[in-house]
């Protein structure tokens, strides 16, 4: 089993410099013990019949899955995995890991049970690193529902992707506030650290980007950061150039419903795919418009669409 609280990944985001200042001793539970650290590894392949299926998966709880589904009535040969935690929210020193590895022409769509809560914080910070691995012509959606850091809470995550060039992801993070309906909790967590970092299978670096936000010291109501909006979604679209122009000329964007919700689209280097960001004052108009792009993803790469969402959801 991977020693995840030990593991080189982990250590080198964890020793990233804006997470210095919160880089000590829990009083609570010890860093590393049981409990506080989760490991996910998903494997995606084709079966002898063709068909796509979770092949493989190892976990560490609190991180767990159940069995693929095939519940997208659209593309019923797609398999869905929710990523489920048993632990509640992620609290004072706690690490996870999730890897996922698409192999040659399988195809899959992996999402959350429910929201990422990042609980209020005085020790230490909670950490997350994931590999994605995407073999030749392989469809990968991954779509987590939404993070909410709390109170002082502090979050830093790392992505690591290597993508074959006839291969396609969609990957989708949102981001919200905090606690929106809790006036006292809107943009005051401590920090949040986000980057991706992403590479062809022979080490071609293809783009690298990473945001890091602290209210503390740049109130995100300023004009040029989060102005009058609360959620932010990032949305990034690796797949062929060819059918990356397909999804740039399908995609609208703009200012929508008077102002309430924003949108932006912009090409990645190394024509590797495409940036995708919304802003808006609510979650589900927010996860409407990233929903709708995953949709025009879908068209140009499978020929099929993305239905409305389940209404629970």
């Amino acid at each position: 089993m991977k020693d995840v609280y030990n593991a080189p990944e982990m250590q080198r985001i964890v020793a990233m410099r804006e997470m210095q200042p919160y880089n000590n001793p829990t009083r609570a539970m010890y860093l590393g013990a049981p409990g506080k650290v989760g490991y996910l590894r998903l494997g995606f392949e084709l079966d002898s019949d063709g068909k796509s299926i979770l092949r493989d998966h190892e976990r560490i709880a609190p991180l767990i899955v159940q069995q693929e589904l095939y519940c997208d009535e659209a593309m019923p040969e797609m398999p869905v995995v929710y990523i489920l935690s048993s632990g509640g929210p992620n609290v004072d020193g706690d690490r996870y890991e999730q890897e996922i590895e698409m192999r040659r022409g399988s195809i899959g769509h992996v999402t959350t049970g429910a929201a990422t809560k990042i609980a209020e914080m005085k020790d230490n910070f909670s950490a997350l690193y994931q590999k994605i691995t995407l073999e030749e012509d392989s469809y990968l959606e991954f779509m987590p529902e939404a993070t909410i850091p709390c109170l002082n809470s502090r979050y830093i995550t790392y992505t690591d992707i290597i993508c074959h060039p006839t291969a396609t992801m969609f990957y989708s993070e949102l981001f919200m506030c905090g606690r929106k309906h809790r006036d006292n909790e809107i943009f005051k967590y401590d920090i949040l650290s986000v980057t991706c970092d992403a590479r062809r299978p022979d080490g071609q670096r293809l783009f690298r980007e990473k945001f890091i936000i602290e209210p503390h010291d740049y109130p995100l109501r300023n004009l040029g950061l989060m102005g009058k909006y609360d959620m932010y979604a990032n949305v990034i679209v690796l797949t062929p150039p060819d059918k990356a122009e397909k999804i740039y000329e399908a995609t609208e964007v703009g200012f929508f419903e008077n102002g309430k919700v924003a949108t932006g689209l912009t090409r990645l280097p190394n024509n590797s795919g495409l940036l995708y960001k919304v802003l808006g004052m609510e979650t589900q108009p927010v996860k409407t418009r990233v929903r709708e792009f995953c949709s025009a993803v879908r068209q140009a790469v499978k020929g099929k669409p993305v239905l409305p969402d389940f209404p629970w959801r």
